[in-house]
């Protein structure tokens, strides 16, 4: 079974940092276009960040210059650090994934999401 999982989440004082983790577990070839979205209450899912097959990089205008995302290939894992966390950087964050996903016979494109990992930023 295929899926992602985030993890590092937790409460943390308003400039403080936090690293997120996202790792993809199953039979999977590769991981194309990875992104972290994050979701505060009241407020529709935002993109945070996104990562491409080949390193490029973006980010939304309200994390440039604070948070950064990599990625290591060889372990399927991408990461979100977090600096100068402010109280409206508090949600929850979600991992998003393109995969190549083998299975009998060959291999598929597929779209996965992780179930979110809480951050809470107070001041």
């Amino acid at each position: 079974q295929v899926q992602l999982v985030e993890s590092g989440g937790d409460l943390v004082q308003a400039g403080g940092s936090l690293r997120l983790s996202c790792t993809a577990y199953g039979d999977i070839f590769s991981i194309d276009k990875l992104g972290w979205y994050r979701q505060a209450p009241g407020k529709e899912r935002e993109l945070v960040a996104l990562i491409t097959s080949d390193g490029t990089q973006t980010y939304a205008d309200s994390v440039k210059g604070r948070f950064s995302i990599s990625r290591d290939n060889a372990k399927n894992t991408a990461y979100l650090q977090m600096n100068s966390l402010k109280p409206h950087d508090t949600a929850v964050y979600y991992c998003n994934a393109d995969l190549q996903i083998n299975f009998v016979g060959g291999r598929r494109a597929q779209n996965y999401w992780g179930q979110g990992t809480h951050v809470t930023v107070s001041s």
